[in-house]
């Protein structure tokens, strides 16, 4: 009898979902449709050629002629009043300035603007009589789990589970709140903690599709590897899944219309959106942004996903991330139980 009441409210919230189309396409078809996109813009290839800039002058024929040796570069002949421009526009990633010596033009804050000018540097040292004292050779690291899309589908199946969890529930409990659907519940004997454990067990039901369709079609698609076990990704999904979900009912716990609720669900995603890792590295930000970083559950929940699935980490070995994910959880449910009102 006890759980009579829960086990109906979760029904009930399933067949709300069923029924709206554009909350299946949201949690279920758009990830897929993502994942094909940013998969096939970063499919495994070769390094595209470096565009650089030759100023045309007396000597620029020479220079041009000893770029082009070399097939990572892209040679351009540039007038003097359009080099500012194309290199500004990011059209090419260097300029070289034609003269003894010549004078290289580029942004040092480009990674791709470092690269070239080793490339042009080195054409035009071996074009002046420098001579290599060896050649070295290569070893290429094309093996699953190295390459991008492998970096990046944990990444997206982090944002998904934030996106959907949140927004799912967020706009479900306002919805009801606006129409006065709450108002009523509020005179039912039903008890607010199995109004809210509802939301989260409606959610968990479809959370083990959306994950399974996920990444069956990055595996199928892209042979993404799955090298833990699904026990352990299952138990970094369902706490993932019920932190996300819990701040969406702590989000939406006070708020009266769906554009209110927007606003705040934006003011909460928006830093993991940036910060979180999901399409680069957080390593890429300043050290003295690591520690608000470190803290954010969306990079928890990216990390131990990426260490399950490239690199096959056990739960005991998730340790440090699976504590954050939990501490989120329970302080937002906990916190939404107490601040959740009918009306």
């Amino acid at each position: 009898m006890r759980l009579q009441p829960l086990v109906q409210l979760i029904l009930a919230k399933l067949r709300e979902f069923i029924r709206e189309p554009e909350a299946v396409f949201w949690v279920f078809i758009f990830p897929l449709l993502l994942t094909l996109a940013l998969g096939v813009a970063f499919r495994s290839r070769g390094p595209e050629p470096l565009a650089v800039g030759v100023e045309d002058g007396p000597q620029s024929a020479l220079v041009v002629a000893a770029l082009e040796v070399d097939p990572q570069l892209k040679v351009v002949l540039l007038s003097h009043a359009t080099a500012g421009q194309e290199l500004r526009s990011g059209r090419v990633t260097l300029v070289v300035l034609p003269g003894a010596p010549p004078t290289y033009w580029h942004d040092p804050t480009r990674d791709d603007a470092r690269v070239a000018l080793m490339l042009v540097d080195a054409a035009l040292q071996r074009t002046a009589g420098r001579v290599d004292q060896f050649a070295p050779a290569e070893r290429l690291m094309t093996e699953k789990g190295s390459r991008y899309i492998d970096f990046l589908v944990p990444g997206l199946l982090g944002m998904n589970l934030m996106g959907t969890g949140m927004w799912g529930i967020g706009f479900s409990i306002v919805n009801s709140r606006s129409r006065k659907l709450l108002k009523r519940l509020a005179a039912t004997p039903m008890r607010r903690s199995d109004f809210l454990l509802a939301q989260v067990g409606g959610r968990m039901v479809f959370l083990v599709l959306e994950v399974a369709v996920l990444l069956s079609f990055a595996g199928w698609a892209f042979d993404v590897p799955i090298r833990g076990s699904i026990f352990t990704l299952a138990v970094v999904a369902m706490l993932s899944g019920a932190t996300f979900s819990g701040l969406g009912l702590l989000v939406a716990s006070r708020a009266q219309t769906v554009e209110g609720v927007s606003g705040l669900m934006n003011m909460v995603m928006l830093p993991m959106w940036l910060l979180s890792g999901t399409f680069f590295s957080t390593s890429r930000f300043p050290e003295f942004l690591q520690p608000l970083v470190r803290v954010l559950p969306l990079t928890a929940v990216n990390d131990a996903l990426r260490r399950v699935m490239l690199d096959g980490a056990s739960v005991g070995a998730l340790g440090p991330d699976l504590m954050v994910i939990g501490l989120w959880a329970a302080a937002s449910f906990t916190s939404a139980l107490w601040l959740f009102r009918w009306r």
